[in-house]
């Protein structure tokens, strides 16, 4: 259905204020958010204002009791200067996957792309124009109902907010294989994208960091062998010419780009396994010679090249470069700004000229 999306802009806008050759990670936000509400059973007054604080009753729900989920996603330019989003509806699709894991309504997957649409196209001066560069778009919803009690909250806010972002990470990285500290475990929140998940890992990722380490590496709640995903990403690896990822047993987010890479591996005639696999599997495969390369998914990250993973009093060598990895990267970027083929149909043009 069509959606009247109400408008109002700021007076002046901020970009103009913005190094695009150095943005702080994190801290750079355009000038205007999508906000919607949620009330008496529906979807209400879709709108786009001016980024400002947002009033918050001290007992909203959301701070005591959790409800409150997010997606990751980019706009990228074309050869034309056209706004492209990759695999929105996809989006759509896992923020109400995480909503029913979450006791929490859906949001229409029509309005949560036209609500990207709007807000990108109002925003595309944003959109950083260097290579490996993108405009981070943060989709949001939280129980802002006023209640203290244990049950699900009837009102909530969906905010969609974007903030221009550099290359994540511009190095290889160091993974630390966490053997005390879960991620998730079976019949958990794991498959949720909710925001307690990324709380309970800020501890040992600091810790990690504090070793010397970039990422965590999770491994199963039972009993700490099985890799599950990293701390912002999903994980691939190429042993013996063939990619093993770990499969999706419930406590591994779905991510977008993993999908998208294997449908891409696929497609450059490599063999991709969804299966489990455990961390002694990868550090005979480092002894033996046959572990080939290693590489991390994500939205915020792309692809990250992974050159070791520390465990106990362990280094497991990964590799010290990653053909495929690389390909995979240069490929998918290609195809989000327009300069190779959609062989896949991903992209999604924003097709509005600039308000």
């Amino acid at each position: 259905m069509s959606y009247t999306i109400q408008i109002s802009k700021v007076k002046e806008s901020k970009v103009k204020d913005l190094d695009f050759n150095n943005i702080p990670l994190g801290t750079t936000f355009t000038d205007h958010m999508f906000i919607c509400d949620y009330e008496n059973g529906k979807w209400t007054n879709p709108r786009i204002e001016p980024l400002t604080p947002i009033p918050t009753h001290p007992a909203s729900m959301a701070l005591h009791y959790g409800q409150a989920i997010f997606e990751g996603m980019k706009a990228y330019k074309d050869m034309d200067s056209t706004p492209m989003l990759f695999r929105p509806e996809e989006n759509a699709k896992r923020l109400n996957k995480s909503a029913d894991r979450m006791g929490m309504p859906h949001v229409p997957e029509d309005l949560f792309v036209e609500g990207l649409k709007e807000l990108v196209a109002l925003e595309q001066n944003w959109i950083p124009p260097q290579q490996g560069s993108a405009l981070y778009l943060r989709p949001f919803m939280y129980a802002d109902e006023p209640f203290i009690g244990m049950r699900a909250a009837t009102h909530y806010k969906f905010i969609i907010m974007a903030s221009p972002a550099g290359p994540f990470f511009s190095k290889r990285i160091k993974l630390w294989a966490e053997k005390q500290f879960i991620r998730a475990a079976e019949g958990g929140t794991g498959e949720a994208k909710a925001a307690g998940n990324y709380a309970a890992a800020i501890r040992p990722t600091e810790l990690a960091k504090a070793k010397g380490y970039d990422q965590v590496l999770w491994l199963d709640a039972a009993e700490h062998k099985y890799i599950q995903e990293v701390g912002t990403m999903n994980i691939f690896f190429k042993i013996n010419g063939e990619f093993i990822t770990p499969e999706l047993d419930g406590s591994v987010l779905h991510g977008i780009t993993r999908a998208s890479v294997i449908q891409m591996l696929g497609a450059m005639n490599y063999i991709v396994t969804e299966r489990k696999i455990t961390i002694d599997e990868i550090k005979e495969a480092s002894e033996n010679g046959t572990l080939e390369e290693a590489f991390g998914t994500g939205t915020a990250v792309g692809i990250a090249y992974i050159k070791e993973i520390g465990l106990e009093e362990e280094t497991i060598h990964v590799s010290d470069e990653s053909p495929v990895g690389l390909e995979v990267n240069d490929t998918l970027n290609a195809i989000k700004t327009g300069q190779l083929e959609d062989q896949f149909n991903w992209m999604t043009r924003v097709e509005r000229e600039l308000a």
